[in-house]
């Protein structure tokens, strides 16, 4: 991440307490808004809750050159003990709009919650976002990552997203455009966005906000579509583990599975610290309640070396990690 000079932060903070009065808060403990129960300070730390807010806090950042991160539902990343430099926005836009036409349509704003989406869709008898009753993750982070399970993703469905783009002219408010399925050259866990950094606009790097998606759907009986989710719950539950995790650590190699690889290698259930490589699964990470982001990054390291070692394979991260990681 780059980041701002403190003078840089505190004119920001000043521009968006007199936006948005006391919401905006300073040194905000991101541990309490991760999945994982982990991460130090955001130097400031706002939530916003319409389009027009989001637009307006990100496009002041862009201005004040002050990095800004967008965290939805907290899952898939690992912040770093020393927190997150700059703005962090916790996006609530959570409008949907529905279109029953042939095929049905939906219109969603980039922080809806993915299991909350996936049962009023159930409810309406539209299909296309089962897989996602389980993930714990926000629309406008699937648009950035790809997420999915059980073989499917968001690129399945995803028609096209509006996104947020600098303007040319630093005092600019940004421009608003659509893009096409096709124009986020979508692979495994991956995104043209994900590849340039699209998560961190910064003034050095200033990159593209997901504001929102329209995804096509198909129609199916709401209990069919119920019945699924339910299959997949269960099958969650049954081979994942329960408490404070970070979802998939590693993408799964071609041909692979990486929880196969790291318990090949003999480490599950191994423990550094706080940390350990759960003894469900192997591929998932927990906290077992007083956990370091230092702690995680060392068994990464751990079970990266191991498994090169073992295997000739090289294990590359799912997660993202976020903040401030100099020493």
């Amino acid at each position: 991440m780059d980041f701002a000079p403190p003078l840089n932060v505190d004119i920001l903070a000043n521009a968006l307490r007199a936006r948005f009065g006391q919401r905006l808060r300073r040194d905000e403990p991101l541990a309490a808004h991760t999945t994982l129960r982990v991460g130090g300070p955001a130097d400031l730390w706002l939530t916003v809750t319409t389009l027009d807010e989001l637009i307006e806090a990100v496009t002041l950042a862009w201005q004040h050159h002050v990095p800004v991160f967008l965290l939805g539902g907290g899952a898939n990343m690992l912040v770093s003990d020393r927190g997150v430099r700059g703005l962090v926005l916790q996006n609530r836009c959570q409008r949907v709009e529905f279109d029953e036409g042939d095929p049905p349509h939906v219109l969603v704003e980039s922080g809806v919650i993915l299991p909350s989406l996936a049962h009023r869709l159930a409810r309406r008898g539209l299909s296309g976002l089962e897989w996602a009753v389980g993930v714990p993750g926000t629309v406008g982070g699937a648009v950035v990552n790809n997420a999915g399970a059980y073989g499917s993703s968001i690129a399945d469905c995803l028609a096209r997203a509006e996104l947020l783009t600098p303007a040319e002219h630093p005092q600019g408010n940004g421009r608003r455009e659509w893009r096409s399925v096709n124009w986020f050259e979508y692979e495994y866990r991956s995104s043209r966005l994900k590849r340039t950094g699209g998560r961190g606009p910064s003034a050095e790097h200033p990159k593209e906000v997901v504001l929102q998606a329209e995804l096509v759907l198909s129609r199916k009986s709401p209990a069919e579509i119920e019945n699924q989710m339910a299959a997949y719950s269960k099958r969650r539950k049954a081979t994942q583990p329960p408490g404070a995790s970070i979802g998939s650590m590693f993408k799964n190699p071609p041909g692979d599975y990486a929880g196969r690889l790291i318990e090949a290698a003999g480490l599950k259930g191994t423990q550094i610290g706080g940390a350990q490589i759960s003894p469900v699964h192997a591929n998932f990470f927990v906290n077992l309640g007083d956990a370091k982001a230092a702690d995680f990054v060392a068994l990464i390291e751990l079970a990266r070396q191991t498994v090169k070692a073992r295997f000739d394979v090289e294990l590359e991260l799912e997660i993202e990690k976020i903040g401030d990681w100099e020493i």
